[in-house]
């Protein structure tokens, strides 16, 4: 049976402070050398995920311009923040998170508009959490100590250099988040970043860069946009390093890209994560972590769980349960403060939801739940896909598989935990799983079988990551976020060895 909610129609919110933003500014041009640069003749529209209306246009970098944030970046680098101490530098972070918390009201706006996100999440979670990283590593920028090796005669010291130049390549879905965890630790440790944001939702990011310019050096921070500068970043001869957040399929080509320099690669790909509820595990809770698991950012996280797992006894009810929760969800405008589920970014992503919708139900799943979307003519033009849950899906269904990116739920049945196992690790992604169960050793020795980088254990908070690493394994990627160690991630080590005045330090041909 499909439950349909009573209808929720969905105002048009107050738009006033990125509307003048946008009529100040209605061309956004590449960041470079602290100034948005003026002259560049190609450029795509940015529209409101809500109503389908162009928010503005920004500049879509040719390699020319790709070339000059890259030099200027290396400019700014050698001539200032290299040689700048760390407490120094975290100073200066910690400066460009105030002015974050200053605009945190209109970068949720922006945000909320070009995204589809509502604004309440975009203020609590993602603006909350870009601050939040540029205090905390800024705090961590003097802790990356080097280390001295005794080696008898010989002492090694052993010292972390930044790489030089970032390449920092974003996804749409978290743009205050996305920008922070890249740039942060990489400032932190020394280096400059050019930064290029996604394609669908670039605007909050180059506000971002705007803020950040401020305060520090201009060229610590560029930004060039557009479907060809990724490419071009990846390819330039002076990118020393690429940290990357996106599809699996894209950062394969990354690899391709980067391996022509052997420029080394941080790659936080996709995921198609499971929530696994065991047979004890508190209902109430479970139901919970589902819907927030699950529907939190219109599905379209990289973390979502989109495979509910649960065991035999309780699929009934939680299935019961989960599709009166997913029902009392408000789907609406973005501005509105009672929006629980916003628009998919852009028409493109709304039809791919769409697509994965009708395979599922061609596949043989049942369809559960189909909520409802808003009436108002205002919001006809937007990229809506209403929240839905399937139920009876099988492994070896599509939407088992693959990643849909949307408020699409695909709800499965086990018998024991090792099958639970083999459902969790069946797919190419290996990022989160969670458990709901009321037996912690139970937990721990199904979290050391899953093939996954990360493990919630009777939780799926998502918003308290810094200080603590965050990555995949196989097709999700490799290397760690949010960490004190992403530090590690952004320097190499350089061995330079010195006589100790311990000892004879041995040479050849020996002398007797």
């Amino acid at each position: 049976m499909i439950l349909v909610p009573e209808g929720k129609g969905g105002s048009v919110g107050n738009a006033e402070l990125s509307d003048d933003l946008f009529a100040r500014r209605p061309v956004w041009g590449s960041f470079v050398g602290g100034r948005f640069l003026e002259d560049e003749t190609t450029h795509f529209d940015v529209l409101e995920s809500s109503t389908g209306r162009v928010l503005a246009q920004v500049a879509s970098a040719q390699s020319s311009v790709v070339d000059l944030a890259v030099r200027d970046a290396r400019r700014a680098y050698e001539e200032v923040w290299r040689d700048l101490s760390p407490r120094e530098r975290g100073a200066l972070m910690r400066r460009v998170a105030q002015r974050i918390r200053d605009n945190a009201d209109e970068l949720a706006e922006i945000c909320a508009r070009e995204v589809g996100k509502p604004r309440r999440d975009a203020l609590r979670v993602d603006v909350t959490s870009s601050h939040t990283s540029f205090d905390y590593y800024g705090g961590i920028a003097d802790t990356l100590h080097g280390q001295i090796i005794d080696q008898g005669p010989i002492e090694a010291r052993v010292e972390y250099e930044p790489y030089g130049v970032v390449a920092a390549i974003l996804p749409f879905n978290w743009p205050p988040i996305h920008f922070s965890k890249k740039c942060a630790p990489a400032l932190a440790a020394g280096n400059t970043v050019v930064i290029k944001p996604g394609d669908q939702a670039p605007l909050t990011v180059l506000r971002l860069v705007e803020i950040a310019n401020e305060v520090l050096p201009p060229g610590v921070i560029n930004a060039v946009s557009g479907l060809e500068a990724g490419a071009h970043l990846v390819a330039h001869p002076r990118v020393e390093r690429i940290s990357f957040t996106g599809s699996t399929a894209t950062g394969r080509k990354i690899m391709v890209g980067a391996a022509a320099n052997l420029t080394f690669a941080t790659l936080e790909l996709g995921g198609k994560n499971a929530l696994v509820v065991l047979d004890d595990a508190n209902l109430d809770s479970a139901v919970d972590i589902a819907v927030e698991g699950m529907f939190y950012n219109q599905g379209e996280a990289c973390t979502s769980t989109a495979r509910l797992v649960v065991h035999e006894s309780l699929y009934d009810e939680f299935v019961d349960r989960f599709v009166r929760a997913t029902a009392a969800l408000s789907v609406g405008e973005p501005l509105d403060e009672t929006t629980d589920i916003g628009p998919l970014v852009d028409a493109r992503q709304r039809d791919r939801v769409e697509h994965y919708a009708a395979l599922t139900r061609e596949e043989g799943a049942t369809l559960l739940y189909e909520g409802e979307l808003p009436d108002s003519p205002e919001l006809a033009g937007g990229f809506w896909s209403p929240p839905r849950v399937f139920g009876d899906v099988t492994p070896e269904m599509t939407v088992a598989k693959e990643e849909v990116f949307g408020p699409l739920a695909a709800v499965m049945r086990f018998s024991d935990d090792d099958e639970a196992v083999e459902i969790v690790n069946a797919t190419e992604y290996g990022l989160t799983a969670a458990i709901c169960t009321r037996d912690e050793s139970r937990a721990a020795r199904l979290a050391r079988r899953f093939e996954v980088g990360m493990v919630f254990v009777n939780n799926y908070t998502r918003r308290t990551f810094i200080g603590s690493p965050f990555g995949g394994v196989k097709g999700s990627g490799y290397g760690r976020e949010y960490g004190a160690d992403t530090l590690h991630e952004f320097v190499r080590a350089k061995n330079v060895r010195f006589p100790s005045g311990r000892g004879v330090i041995g040479g050849w041909p020996p002398r007797s």
